[in-house]
């Protein structure tokens, strides 16, 4: 007999997973009543192992050059009306002191897929944040690199690697990204990150160009089957300097309901409510928050540096100075019922390697 949709939210949350048409189902369009019942589902899932918990990292943005040239994005190597920049060694580590007395735990180094940070520059970084804070946990996004490259970075103390697939369809994919990326390398430096120990981090664009529903299914199966500790979702948000810049944007609806589906299916995962979200709606992560999410990411970059590192048009809080923007967060936060956590904040679940931690 087929399951009505609040049937559905309820075997989710008991199994973790559901069988395709129940999946798609869920993807909507929901009726107002099982909208909530799958928002008070996963926020009920994320308190039973984070409590009123939500985590902030402190993101640092510290190069906006990039080899890659990836359809949708702001940073691509074809933009040529892209400000460059590099922050030098000195300039992250200010960043990470001005966090840390804000309270942060974690810093995110992102950047570009920027070969001008070699291997030697990028543990060497990562090992004087890990000195002069070792009660910090250090995250990586700095894109596909070999696995000796991972290994390096996780022997000088980095915690966390953050890589999208974007999308798990091979052909979807290649509508995304030009050659020589491939959905098949990019999973295998995700499958490379796991084995080494990090705690990972994969994710989706809601809203993609050319994304079905059934994209949609293929990446939840592969991230249900792939555990991720992190997964971030985000709505696609379209730059005007790209191939995409007429496309549409990823709603809210959209994304909202698979954050809170990604939390039934991943328990224990730490789940971003982004600035992404929060540039499509004025309270986008506080209903991201609602919907499941358990970490924010405010901005520790300088100021004259955040309007250059534009993935997409109309970025929120590129002008905040970082304490401005975490006692804004902090209040945030608090509007929705949880609480600033000043802590590492892993995954739920996850035992840290030797040496890590």
């Amino acid at each position: 007999m087929t399951m009505t949709n609040l049937e559905r939210i309820e075997r989710l949350r008991a199994d973790t997973i559901l069988p395709p048409e129940d999946l798609l189902a869920l993807l909507g369009p929901l009726a107002p009543e099982e909208e909530e019942a799958l928002k008070a589902a996963a926020r009920e899932v994320r308190e039973a192992h984070y409590g009123k918990d939500v985590y902030l990292r402190g993101l640092i943005e510290f190069t906006n050059y990039c080899r890659c040239n990836c359809y949708y994005c702001g940073i691509r190597a074809g933009n040529r009306e892209a400000s460059r920049y590099r922050l030098d060694e000195e300039s992250i580590l200010t960043c990470c002191a001005r966090g840390y007395l804000l309270g942060f735990r974690t810093f995110v180094l992102q950047g570009g897929e920027d070969l001008f940070f070699t291997d030697e520059k990028l543990c060497r970084l990562v090992r004087a944040i890990k000195e002069r804070h070792p009660d910090c946990a250090v995250t990586l996004s700095v894109g596909e690199r070999e696995r000796a490259s991972y290994e390096a970075f996780f022997e000088a103390g980095a915690d966390r690697y953050l890589l999208r697939q974007e999308t798990s369809d091979p052909a979807h994919y290649r509508f995304l990204h030009p050659e020589p990326q491939t959905i098949e390398n990019r999973k295998r430096c995700l499958q490379d990150l796991k084995e080494i120990g990090y705690q990972v981090g994969c994710g989706i664009m809601l809203g993609s160009p050319g994304q079905t529903k059934d994209h949609i299914l293929q990446d939840l199966y592969y991230m249900h089957d792939f555990g991720p500790q992190m997964v971030g979702i985000g709505p696609f948000i379209p730059h005007k300097d790209t191939p995409f810049r007429d496309q549409p944007a990823g709603t809210l609806d959209q994304t909202l309901r698979l954050l809170a589906i990604l939390r039934l299916m991943l328990p224990r995962v730490l789940l971003p409510a982004t600035t992404a979200l929060g540039t499509i709606h004025p309270r986008g992560r506080e209903l991201g928050i609602l919907s499941g999410a358990n970490v924010v990411m405010p901005n520790l970059s300088p100021a004259g540096v955040r309007e250059k590192y534009m993935l997409y048009d109309g970025k929120i809080c590129t002008g905040d100075e970082a304490a401005q923007c975490v006692r804004c967060m902090e209040r945030r936060i608090a509007s929705v019922g949880c609480r600033v956590a000043v802590s590492r904040g892993d995954a739920a679940g996850f035992t840290p390697a030797a040496g890590q931690g």
